[in-house]
């Protein structure tokens, strides 16, 4: 017990943390799986079709996480140095790395829709139904953009009910815009799948009012305003980018991981897309503690090592491992009880019905690993600021290790469809067992630079 924290206030601010987040979560998944429901109530092919539109989207939204992570890691240790100067130069270079990356992702959907669905599937009607949903997402970019990493910086000083109240809101805007398009209800058109791609514009549209307007009009702890955006940064770009650029990429990576899972599978045909696509979701519903547990991590250990406390980073650090592995264990016992009930919400064929079964069985396992893995390389570790470690892990793991295996599975194996799964997603627990071992070798802790006008402006922003 000496390995971990014995503080009540410590589970106390972790609480605070996990519970907006999971709940924001859960709402977030709510919200895609009842877009799977109600796309999937029209069939397996436009289900298919929404599905692999979303995974090009998926990895705009990691590439997100990963800019806000990454700016996460410094916000959170300069709050804790109370240096508010750095902080805002901070957020204002992760906001312009936002909108030029919407800006390339928004372009390549207007211009290649089709190029995009053709590297997920070969099916022309899975193609021809996901252009549709596409073309009504060109700008949705930037709202998701802004909204994901305004929502990492307030989590990381502390404000989370703004944005879990922003995903309440957005929550019930989304249910009743796709209600309303995709079925024509309400005195709306009936759009269907396009309809499913509008609503979630819509609700993306009202989430960043939401949050980036309090964000930026509202918010009194950074007090970060439209002309902040402005500001010069050139001083702390260098160490931004030594920390940021290794999330980054590491998030990408996985992003573009998802991608290759769901390629692999889009090319076994529309039945494994179906089944990926509600074991998808099964997973995340009951894994949104996790997210909540991965951000605590990194918002409280970049705040004490920010405060010079090296010793009890390293508790919190086991304490966090810990509490992952007891809920990995849960999560996997979850998914077991409620996969038939969950399968048996979607009007699937029999054939799809058994592949989902399959690979239900498979995520069991493998989620008390992604637990483990994903608390140490998306909070704990990041927050230590071991950026480039992690990067490298994420590198050879997923791509040297579970991609070609998956392949192989696949493609030249044949196996069954639990073994293709478990192989694509084996990467979590090869980087469980070796992120356990750099957490307790201590090298996970590493140095953050502050802007140099710190010290200068220190009085003017905290009188």
């Amino acid at each position: 017990m000496k390995f971990f924290v014995r503080d009540k206030q410590f589970y106390r601010d972790s609480m605070a943390i996990i519970i907006p987040v999971a709940l924001q979560s859960l709402i977030t998944i709510g919200v895609n799986m009842l877009d799977t429901i109600m796309v999937g109530s029209l069939g397996e092919i436009p289900l298919s079709a929404a599905s692999l539109s979303n995974q090009f989207i998926l990895i705009f939204f990691i590439c997100c996480m990963g800019i806000g992570m990454g700016a996460n890691v410094l916000t959170a240790r300069y709050w804790g140095m109370k240096d508010l100067f750095s902080l805002k130069k901070a957020v204002t270079i992760m906001l312009r790395f936002v909108l030029v990356f919407a800006s390339v992702f928004s372009i390549v959907t207007l211009v290649a829709k089709g190029g995009i669905l053709r590297i997920y599937t070969s099916e022309i009607p899975v193609i021809a139904e996901g252009m549709r949903y596409l073309k009504w997402l060109t700008v949705v970019y930037f709202f998701q953009g802004l909204s994901v990493t305004c929502t990492i910086v307030l989590r990381s000083v502390g404000q989370v009910k703004v944005p879990l109240i922003g995903s309440i809101f957005s929550f019930f805007v989304n249910l009743i815009a796709n209600y309303a398009f995709i079925f024509g209800k309400l005195g709306m058109p009936r759009m269907e799948i396009e309809g499913a791609a509008l609503g979630t514009l819509i609700a993306r549209i009202f989430e960043f009012l939401f949050i980036c307007g309090y964000f930026f009009i509202a918010d009194e702890k950074i007090h970060y305003r439209v002309k902040d955006l402005f500001r010069k940064t050139g001083d702390l770009i260098r160490e931004y980018f030594r920390i940021s650029v290794p999330v980054l990429v590491s998030d990408a990576l996985l992003g573009l991981g998802v991608s290759a899972v769901a390629m692999v599978l889009g090319h076994l045909g529309s039945g494994f897309v179906s089944a990926y696509a509600i074991t998808s979701v099964t997973q995340q519903l009951t894994t949104v503690v996790l997210g909540g547990m991965s951000n605590a991590g990194a918002v409280l250990i970049g705040r004490t090592l920010g405060e010079g406390r090296k010793d009890q980073a390293m508790k919190q650090g086991y304490t966090f491992v810990f509490m992952a592995a007891v809920f990995g264990v849960f999560a996997g016992l979850l998914i077991l009880l409620i996969s038939g009930p969950i399968i048996g919400c979607y009007n699937i064929t029999e054939e799809t019905r058994g592949i989902a079964y399959s690979l239900m069985r498979a995520i069991a396992i493998i989620v008390i690993f992604m637990s483990v893995s994903n608390l140490l390389t998306k909070g704990v570790l990041r927050g230590g600021g071991d950026t480039k470690f992690l990067m490298v892990a994420d590198i050879i793991f997923l791509w040297a290790v579970s991609i070609p295996l998956g392949a192989l599975a696949a493609f030249v194996w044949h196996l069954p469809g639990f073994w293709i799964y478990f192989l694509l997603r084996i990467d979590h627990i090869i980087k469980a067992i070796w992120c356990t071992f750099r957490l307790y070798g201590g090298k996970w802790i590493k140095k953050v630079e502050r802007s140099k006008l710190s010290e200068a402006y220190a009085e003017e922003a905290y009188g």
